[in-house]
């Protein structure tokens, strides 16, 4: 999955529209409840600031999780410690196509019920 079928995904799903919100980082793109609450935010981001070898950008997700499923998912490829976000509650999942599909919609649909309380 890419970061298109991610835009795809939430505007057929839960009819977001992703928002760039900053000049800076204008491929930045959150992704949040009418409430304004977000449940996700798409980035470009350096490796090395990733913890990851090399300085070329790579795109990411930031999803809200259940605790018990972080650890055991940051022991597979493809999932890294939450960038910019609360580390015990978020995840980055790398969208390079080694995470299944399914598992990317599944965390992306967890993190939409996790913020819409």
């Amino acid at each position: 999955m890419n970061r298109n079928d991610v835009i795809k995904y939430v505007k057929e799903k839960y009819n977001t529209k992703v928002e760039y919100l900053w000049l800076k980082y204008p491929k930045y793109g959150v992704l949040r409840h009418q409430n304004n609450k977000w449940y996700g935010i798409i980035m470009n981001v350096p490796k090395n600031k990733l913890g990851l070898d090399g300085n070329d950008e790579i795109d990411i997700i930031d999803l809200k999780c259940e605790v018990d499923m972080i650890g055991n998912l940051r022991m597979s490829e493809g999932y890294l410690q939450a960038y910019h976000m609360n580390k015990e509650h978020w995840i980055s999942v790398i969208l390079d196509g080694k995470v299944d599909k399914e598992q990317i919609k599944n965390l992306i649909d967890i993190s939409y019920d996790l913020t819409n309380k």
